[in-house]
Parts: structure tokens; sequence; C-alpha cells
């Protein structure tokens, strides 16, 4: 199957969540490359980037489920198909 590099951007505003994200990024972790969580301390937020190599229908899963939890926003960017 073709797999695309995307980049999964998170916004964490609320701590709520972090054991349900956590999972969801567990559970598709075959097809993370890295990933960078920064503690924004001063507005009380947390900043996290997802590299993924993966089918589309994957990466579109994952920032769907991602973006459905509380106090989460998610963006997805794709490379271009080389």
């Amino acid at each position: 199957m073709e797999t695309r590099i995307a980049l999964i951007g998170i916004i964490l505003e609320s701590r709520e969540s972090v054991d349900e994200l956590n999972h969801l990024l567990s559970e598709y972790g075959e097809y993370v490359i890295g990933r960078m969580g920064i503690p924004y301390r001063e507005k009380g937020i947390h900043v996290i980037s997802v590299a993924m190599d993966a089918p589309n229908n994957i990466i579109s899963a994952l920032s769907g489920k991602l973006g459905m939890l509380p106090g989460v926003s998610t963006k997805t960017i794709y490379g271009k198909n080389i």
C-alpha cells in the first residue's frame, strides 16, 4: 500500500485528554516516525508535532480521532508525493 509523509500538529489546551491522546498515538505507533512535545507554560498549553509515514486513510483517521478529543485541536499537512 502506498504511504505518504505527513505532520500532524496538535494543540492541547486541556489536560483531561492526555491519556486518550497518548493511547491513540500508541495505537498508531507503527506509523509514527517521531514526535515532539513542547509545553508552553505561560499559556498553559502543549504543542505537539507527530511525523508519520502511513497510508492516507490511516493519517486521516488518527488526525480525526485526535481532533474530536476535548481541548485538542489538530491540523495535518502532507508532503508532496514523490
